[in-house]
């Protein structure tokens, strides 16, 4: 199975090209490859959902490296901010649909989590830090909307005072943004030069950052 490396100078992503969402990190790469193998059975439930046959190594020598990018400090934060090469092409026909699923499974993961944890007590960190359930989704919500702005695309304008109907509204501008993105309408540099990022990286993204709150959810309320 084909992956790419983000190389950091304190943490490396692990990411597969085929499957968005399916990103992990650690601080080196034996260790990035280990935790990508490790969430193999919670992404196979994202692919099933998905409706998509998955089939990952058995072992970490399954994966094959296909590309090493330099991180940022965005990397050392936490959080992937590397483009693959294969992500700048143009979307093949019917590639859409693909992601598309892919990023609903995401979304119906992290619903599944959320409704899963209503009135159960978040476990803190060793700090005793972390968001409680509103917050996170709520932090989710808002990173969407922001992302939208890498696709051109205005997010929806308000807040409709119901959470739920909120996340609905801007995941169908995600989708509408997307579909744009396919005709070939989004410019190529944002109204102010900001930059656009490929369709197929913005689904990479924003499905990484829903499944990683999704799993985070999953793992403090355990």
């Amino acid at each position: 199975m084909d992956i790419y490396l983000e190389e950091g100078a304190k943490r490396m992503f692990a990411g597969a090209l085929e499957w968005p969402g399916w990103c992990r990190a650690g601080r080196d790469e034996a260790a990035a490859r280990r935790a990508l193998l490790d969430y193999a059975p919670r992404y196979a439930a994202v692919a099933g959902r998905a409706g998509l046959g998955f089939a990952p190594p058995d072992a970490a020598e399954g994966f094959r490296v296909v590309e090493r990018l330099p991180g940022d400090a965005t990397t050392d934060f936490g959080a992937p901010s590397a483009i693959p090469a294969s992500d700048r092409e143009r979307l093949r026909e019917g590639e859409l649909a693909r992601l598309g699923a892919l990023l609903a499974g995401c979304w119906a993961a992290f619903d599944a989590a959320a409704e899963a944890a209503i009135g159960v007590a978040l476990r803190k960190g060793p700090r005793g830090g972390g968001r409680e359930l509103e917050d996170i989704t709520r932090h989710v919500l808002g990173a969407e909307q922001g992302y939208l702005s890498r696709l051109a695309w205005k997010a929806p304008r308000g807040d409709s005072g119901n959470l739920n109907e909120d996340m609905r509204r801007t995941r169908q501008a995600i989708m509408d943004a997307l579909a744009a993105a396919e005709r070939g309408e989004i410019p190529e540099r944002g109204p102010r030069g900001g930059v656009i990022w490929p369709a197929r990286y913005f689904v990479r993204r924003v499905a990484w950052h829903v499944l990683d709150h999704a799993w985070e959810i999953e793992d403090r309320a355990a």
